[in-house]
């Protein structure tokens, strides 16, 4: 055997056992990555954190789960978020095992239960949150409940067909907000008001309710997350953007009513 060929059947062999150690790797590891998922995502809402399945694929670089459900009632608020599928791209051919860290994360068919108080009594969590570089998420439904935004004013619900957001580190559910770059969303209010809302990329339209059926588009400026905020901090901002946002698409409707009156 010729010193090429020896070193060719060499490389092959360290190849075929490397992939048969991360196929034994994977079961062994999927169960323990499972739980310490649900450990984290638990302390970061102070809440019960539970992930019925997992399958973990070093050397292709995916981990899927399924059946996540956290929940959280008590004398402070109320969390409620099940995620039937989540799909998180990892580094390939095993080197998760060093660098664990999710870059795309995928969620599909979530859905969110929202309270105030639980939302902004949010402690600072005593580990660094999950960091990602991308998320997408399709078919969603996020519930604020009554007081979650602004006080009084009632049940929220969001239907996100389609979002998509850029680096994000988990400190509150709503933190890819900070990051977002696509959004595709219905928005029901009390009373009956339907928005339908859509966001790209430091553009956001929307139409219904008092702004008529055809879209009112208004250039925004997301909010800029530091890494020193706490939870609160975060909320904070996104109840203030939120706030000037909704003034600002008034004051466009009323400018363009406005403009209609003084036309021949």
């Amino acid at each position: 055997m010729t010193k090429s060929r020896r070193i060719a059947t060499y490389a092959t062999a360290v190849v075929v056992l490397w992939a048969a150690a991360m196929l034994g790797a994977d079961a062994v590891f999927e169960g323990r990555l499972r739980e310490r998922i649900a450990q984290r995502m638990g302390e970061s809402l102070q809440a019960s954190a539970t992930i019925e399945r997992g399958d973990l694929a070093l050397i292709r670089g995916s981990l899927e789960l399924s059946g996540i459900a956290v929940r959280r009632d008590d004398v402070i608020g109320h969390i409620a978020i099940t995620v039937p599928s989540l799909t998180c791209a990892l580094p390939p051919l095993g080197l998760a095992l060093i660098h664990g860290d999710c870059s795309d994360l995928a969620l599909r068919d979530a859905r969110f239960e929202l309270s105030s108080a639980a939302l902004f009594k949010l402690p600072r969590p005593k580990r660094p949150p999950l960091h990602v570089d991308r998320i997408t998420i399709d078919d969603a439904r996020l519930e604020l409940l009554p007081s979650a935004i602004v006080p009084d004013l009632g049940r929220i619900t969001i239907a996100i067909a389609h979002a998509d957001a850029g680096a994000t580190t988990f400190k509150t559910p709503l933190s890819w907000l900070f990051a977002l770059r696509e959004l595709r969303a219905t928005v029901e209010l009390p009373a009956g008001i339907t928005l339908s809302l859509t966001y790209d990329r430091g553009e956001l339209r929307v139409a219904g309710g008092m702004f008529g059926a055809t879209p009112i588009a208004l250039p925004v400026a997301l909010p800029v997350v530091d890494i020193a905020d706490d939870p609160r901090a975060e909320l904070a901002k996104l109840v203030d953007f939120a706030k000037d946002v909704a003034a600002r698409l008034v004051t466009r409707k009323a400018e363009s009513w406005l403009r209609s009156l003084s036309s021949p």
